[in-house]
């Protein structure tokens, strides 16, 4: 699964209990965690207070928007603005896995298999 920022900051700005019960039962069933710089980015404020963010970042492998062109092919696509989203869309496809999001109509307009949070 690829995680959107939503899930991480459903508590403020903390992880909350939910999301890291799913965490462990992933890592338990040998699932890989993914999520993106641009994730990051939206959700980190200040290390002092997101200890856990980063603690449980560590277990997920973290892309780069690297290639803004598949990104802006799927925002053209789908008549769309958010590159964040649109970057976790393609991601997502091209590991064949889903979205967790607590956005789920975004990514159903960007054509992403996602499960709600």
């Amino acid at each position: 699964m690829i995680i959107d920022a939503g899930p991480f900051i459903v508590d403020g700005e903390r992880i909350d209990s939910r999301l890291w019960a799913l965490i462990k039962r992933a890592l338990e069933r040998g699932e890989e965690l993914h999520t993106t710089h641009p994730v990051l980015a939206q959700v980190w404020r200040d290390p002092a207070t997101q200890a856990n963010l980063a603690r449980a970042t560590r277990v997920f492998e973290i892309h780069a928007l690297d290639d803004a062109r598949p990104v802006g092919r799927r925002l053209a696509a789908t008549d769309t603005a958010d590159v964040v989203d649109a970057h976790i869309a393609v991601i997502a496809q091209a590991l064949g896995t889903f979205v967790l999001t607590s956005d789920p109509d975004d990514f159903r307009k960007l054509g992403a298999r996602f499960e709600r949070y």
